[in-house]
């Protein structure tokens, strides 16, 4: 599990370095999820874990007159945000954690929006409270989030392989990647922070780990840098190492279909409305 404090250290710095592919990883989602933003006007924008930037720069992009603001906790993919924005003046990046996150005079915004970037909160309900109450009355909440971990096969696939050992059990409400998994837990946060008009799309769609002419070499180094078998190779001695490796590059292989390795993902797009 990664928890936001990790983002400050060598995780944020190593997403950093893999903002192509892991961009890549979540084309149609991120298609899905600028679509569901657009969908009204908006004047203020901020991009909760904005990472990398995509999010907040295609906003920008395509909204100029407009301003739009991207939080994260990691200077790393702040570093790397703001050199792919350089060149657009509406658009902003703050490192903070989004959960104590204030905007300046006369800059509340109406469109809240998030790629995967809310379930690191520590007290979700007190953050997501905190957000809204920096928000416009009746600003619109766009984010998208994993659903649970038996929804989404590139988990099984990976755990497949990787060897289980005495790992417990991890807890699906604990800050992570699939924290938000639970529809209704996810809405009994966003209820009880004050929002409203709570709507969930689901959202299933093949997330590509490798391409071009070495694809499954591309998927292999991309999951041995980002992900939980990363983690979980690196605590390896060697020939166990090597073991497991062949097995993770099979099964990539297994998912390899004209030139692209492709994994199942299983997500929602969530939207809500803030107290007004």
């Amino acid at each position: 599990m990664t928890d936001q404090s990790e983002w400050t250290g060598n995780v944020g710095n190593v997403w950093a370095r893999e903002w192509q592919r892991t961009d890549r990883s979540f084309v149609p989602l991120t298609a899905r999820l600028l679509e569901v933003a657009r969908a009204s006007p908006f004047s203020q924008a901020l991009d909760i874990g904005c990472g990398a930037g995509e999010i907040s720069l295609r906003l920008a992009q395509g909204a100029p007159a407009a301003r739009v603001t991207g939080v994260d906790v990691s200077s790393d993919l702040l570093e790397t945000a703001r050199e792919r924005g350089e060149d657009q003046s509406n658009l902003h990046f703050e490192q903070g954690d989004a959960a104590r996150w204030a905007p300046a005079d006369g800059q509340r915004p109406d469109l809240i929006v998030s790629r995967h970037g809310v379930m690191f909160f520590a007290d979700p309900v007190a953050a997501f409270a905190h957000i809204a109450g920096h928000a416009v009355e009746s600003a619109r909440l766009v984010f998208s989030c994993f659903r649970e971990r038996a929804e989404n096969d590139w988990v099984r696939s990976l755990a497949s392989v990787l060897p289980s050992g005495d790992a417990p059990v991890p807890d699906p409400d604990a800050p992570g990647p699939f924290a938000f998994g639970r529809r209704d837990r996810v809405e009994g946060i966003l209820s009880r922070a004050g929002w409203r008009d709570i709507g969930f799309e689901a959202i299933d769609y093949g997330m590509v780990a490798g391409d071009g002419e070495n694809a499954v070499d591309d998927a292999l180094s991309y999951f041995l840098r980002i992900g939980p078998a990363a983690r979980a190779v690196a605590a390896l001695e060697d020939d166990r190492r090597d073991e497991v490796l062949d097995r993770l590059r099979n099964m990539l292989h297994g998912k390899l279909v004209d030139g692209r390795v492709t994994l199942p993902a299983a997500c929602w797009i969530v939207t809500a409305r803030a107290p007004g």
